[in-house]
């Protein structure tokens, strides 16, 4: 996935930090905002951050050092202004999130949030007490999916065939799987093939593919593409499926047996699906007993291993629905079993 348009940094993507947390973030190094992954607050405790697959602590001019000693230590009254920021000033009207663990805000930032779990008859009613923050950092790459496309085209249908996209957590998978949904509902197919775009129905359980504000999607996710927003994705694709027809669904992180049931409903309706899930590689998905379920059935007619970053010499590798690892995009029929 080399040779992509500049990853955009939204300019208000500090704007939920307090004062102090703001201006040190604002200060670091250009060529360290560039490659900004995650931002993590701790109470009291070394400001880190994660670029480039790499990590560092931050004092309190921005400047990194991998020494904790030297870092700024978030106060305890920032860390009560950052969640208040993070909740527009209304704890309430979080509690769902709260109770995940986890809040997105505008720009599809996702926030992970650490302190004291309160349980009412041994269920979690909420965090209370946070005192860690990590704030992962959401980057629309344009020509992220250009690479992966030309591997899931089914000529005979014009479109695309149903395909699980798979990685390591902040390899990638997000920004991949929105950029697909951008160009097949665009219609910028691979080699000039002169199809039009597609219906394409986003569930955006995180309002992170499409980073919503008050339902309007502020991503790039293609002219004719509709998006269920915050909305659990089993319940989201039969809603989708019921009221857009469309032709294709993208839906992130899949895992629980209702999302399996829902894949299966969207397949009975002649929809194709596009999915995502964390795993090392396929081997390693075949160890959840839903996704090995989906891959017994045949759910799936490819399977992407993303690539890593730079460094990592672990390549992109597409696999069809029978195992077999597709050396060459479907121009050309040449396949080898692994």
């Amino acid at each position: 996935m080399d040779n992509l348009e500049e990853a955009i940094m939204p300019d208000h993507v500090f704007s939920f930090l307090p004062g102090s947390l703001h201006r040190i973030a604002a200060g670091l190094p250009r060529e360290i905002l560039e490659t900004l992954q995650e931002i993590r607050i701790r109470e009291s405790r070394p400001l880190e951050i994660v670029y480039d697959h790499d990590h560092a602590f931050v004092d309190a001019g921005g400047k990194i050092s991998d020494n904790p000693a030297a870092a700024y230590r978030p106060s305890h009254q920032e860390c009560l202004q950052l969640l208040d920021l993070l909740t527009d000033h209304s704890l309430y009207t979080f509690e769902e999130e709260l109770k995940r663990g986890f809040i997105t805000v505008r720009g599809g930032h996702r926030v992970g949030l650490c302190g004291r779990v309160v349980l009412d008859k041994g269920e979690i009613k909420q965090i209370k007490d946070v005192t860690g923050f990590n704030i992962r950092l959401a980057r629309e790459m344009i020509g992220a999916g250009r690479s992966v496309l030309p591997y899931l085209i089914d000529f005979e249908a014009q479109t695309v065939r149903h395909t699980l996209l798979i990685s390591p957590p902040l390899w990638g998978k997000t920004t991949v799987i929105r950029d697909l949904a951008r160009m097949i509902s665009t219609g910028e197919w691979p080699h000039q093939l002169a199809w039009k775009g597609k219906k394409v129905g986003i569930i955006d359980e995180r309002s992170e593919l499409a980073a919503c504000v008050k339902g309007v999607p502020t991503f790039h996710v293609g002219p004719r593409t509709d998006v269920m927003d915050h909305c659990p994705k089993a319940e989201g694709m039969m809603m989708m499926i019921r009221s857009m027809s469309p032709d294709v669904l993208v839906v992130d992180e899949i895992g629980r047996p209702e999302d399996a049931a829902a894949i299966r409903e969207a397949l009975r309706a002649g929809i194709k699906v596009l999915a995502t899930a964390h795993g090392a590689g396929l081997e390693d998905i075949r160890s959840r007993p839903m996704l090995r379920e989906l891959i017994e059935e045949g759910i799936f007619e490819r399977y992407v291993v993303l690539p890593g970053r730079k460094g990592t010499g672990r390549p992109l590798q597409v696999f069809d629905g029978s195992g077999f690892l597709q050396v060459k995009t479907p121009f050309d029929s040449h396949v080898k079993k692994v």
